[in-house]
């Protein structure tokens, strides 16, 4: 955890809007207490990390043929100030799935103003841990 992460107590709620509480929530899974057992809970869990600044979480659910640079992630997770995030539905991605996909829509705030993206997440499961492939974009509104 790097220095500028902000992560709430383990009593406040999640910004991951599940309604559940951070500490058994997404907090788990940030710290390395234990694996997300689902493609969208690992999905929730990296929103928590973008919206905290855990540039550590991010990097590292993030599959290695298709993560970014550190330093580009970085700057992504200064510049962006995420705001709520709508989980719309899944397919796969269970606990016993080796692939899975999450579609969701987050709102963000930008020093363009508001952002809306609309996104179907593609993950796989490595050695037993879930990791973010990439995005198709299903609408981004500015």
């Amino acid at each position: 955890m790097s220095s500028s992460t902000r992560h709430p107590a383990n009593d406040e709620r999640c910004p991951c809007g599940s309604g559940d509480t951070f500490g058994s929530c997404c907090g788990p899974v940030l710290t390395g207490k234990r694996r997300a057992a689902t493609a969208e809970a690992l999905m929730r869990s990296r929103y928590t990390a973008f919206t905290t600044q855990d540039l550590e979480h991010a990097l590292g659910s993030w599959h290695p043929d298709t993560r970014p640079g550190r330093a580009d992630l970085a700057r992504s997770l200064a510049d962006t100030r995420w705001l709520r995030l709508d989980v719309r539905g899944t397919t796969g991605g269970g606990p016993f799935d080796d692939e899975g996909t999450v579609e969701f829509v987050a709102i963000a705030r930008t020093e363009q103003g508001r952002r809306e993206l609309h996104e179907i997440s593609h993950f796989t499961r490595v050695d037993g841990s879930w990791l973010y492939v990439r995005g198709d974009l299903a609408a981004t509104r500015h």
